[in-house]
């Protein structure tokens, strides 16, 4: 049996992200393999022990000090981790490290890891020192971190083509062992009916017409472009809604109304969070259109979700975005009047032109992105 030690995530089940669905769909679709047995760090407010999926799951308790909580919870769990696998006499342990944060740490635990005759793999996800949510000390933190880490793995598993090629070229000088494995998506469709109650009381509450809205969905930071697709969504001469689903807050929506002055358009809706799946699907797949304007991060999760359900996708174009859904979507710039211009062509699409889009993104999504498909590569790699 290969035993897996998880760290990084918040933890499963509950814990709404892009780590913790990767890790939740992983310990679901490896439940019944008795060749793997997960160990999961979970951040809490208490040190219990409980069995999810058949993974062992372990509570670690983080005491609530500001930013650097995440990194003395890494740091905490990787230290549980090497005390269990010594304490059970565990052969060959794989610890998988989840996101770059603990790379002043990195030499330190792989020599103790290495000890005990396991091995460290890391997920380094996408450009965090990037994101402008941080200060430019905690992006120089990021970089730092990550270059540590990249230093200190022996396998770095990338989940974007994009982020492969980027550690590979500017981790020269390590030579770092990299691969390939995407972040997944469902398939399925929403169980919900199109006239399910629940669905049409979302609309009416938020005066919608299903078909009639272009969507977003995703963390409400400037680095999604929001700016850039409400000011040119104002420019255009559509007739739908604008619906953004987003957990706003309340210092960037004002720095928003400011720049673009969206409260005067009455098509662009905040509609608060959406945190029931089988709805949130089922908003999906009746939008018109779907924006996507990540600029920052691998694989993302949300793109895969869109793909899945939402026919018609507007992304902005970079090379992650390209990589995923390559034909099945059109792509806008940002610059001026480019995005405007493409939601006046995609108002003008036939019904069969739509469809045809929505069939090409379905099938990107089987052939490349499923959980099933992702979750068997992975047993691939752990099982060597």
């Amino acid at each position: 049996m290969q035993h897996i030690f998880i760290v990084g995530s918040k933890g499963i089940p509950g814990a709404y992200g892009g780590y913790e669905t990767f890790v939740d769909k992983l310990t679901e679709y490896h439940q019944d393999d008795k060749s793997l047995k997960y160990h999961v760090a979970c951040k809490a407010k208490d040190n219990e022990e409980y069995e999810y999926h058949n993974a062992r799951c372990f509570n670690v308790k983080v005491p609530n000090i500001g930013p650097a909580q995440a990194i003395y919870y890494d740091v905490k769990a990787l230290r549980r981790c090497c005390k269990y696998i010594r304490k059970h006499n565990i052969q060959k342990p794989i610890v998988y490290i989840l996101a770059c944060r603990i790379g002043p740490f990195a030499s330190y635990f792989k020599k103790k890891i290495h000890k005990l005759g396991g091995v460290v793999y890391v997920n380094p996800d996408g450009h965090e020192w990037k994101r402008a949510k941080w200060s430019a000390p905690v992006r120089k933190y990021w970089k730092y971190s990550e270059k540590k880490m990249v230093k200190h793995s022996d396998l770095l598993i990338c989940d974007s083509k994009n982020i492969e090629k980027y550690i590979v070229n500017d981790y020269k000088e390590y030579n770092p062992n990299t691969t390939f494995v995407a972040y997944g998506s469902e398939t399925s469709k929403s169980k919900l009916k199109d006239d399910d109650q629940i669905y049409e009381k979302w609309l009416n509450e938020h005066n919608l017409k299903s078909k009639q809205y272009y969507l977003v969905v995703g963390r409400f930071v400037p680095e999604n472009n929001y700016e850039t697709m409400i000011k040119e969504y104002m420019k255009s001469s559509s007739k739908k809604d604008f619906a953004l689903i987003t957990n706003v807050s309340d210092k960037f929506l004002e720095e928003l109304r400011n720049k673009t002055g969206f409260d005067t358009d009455k098509r662009i809706k905040f509609v608060g969070t959406v945190y029931e799946q089988e709805l949130l699907k089922k908003i999906r797949e009746n939008a018109y259109g779907y924006f996507h304007g990540h600029e920052v991060g691998g694989t993302n999760p949300s793109l895969l979700e869109a793909l899945g359900s939402t026919d018609l996708n507007l992304l902005l174009d970079v090379g992650f975005n390209k990589e995923v859904a390559e034909d099945a979507a059109i792509y806008w710039s940002k610059e001026e009047y480019n995005l405007a211009k493409l939601i006046e062509t995609a108002d003008s699409m036939t019904e069969d032109q739509i469809m045809e889009y929505g069939k090409k993104a379905k099938k990107r999504i089987e052939d490349e992105y499923s959980w099933k498909y992702i979750s068997d590569k992975y047993k691939n790699i752990f099982l060597g």
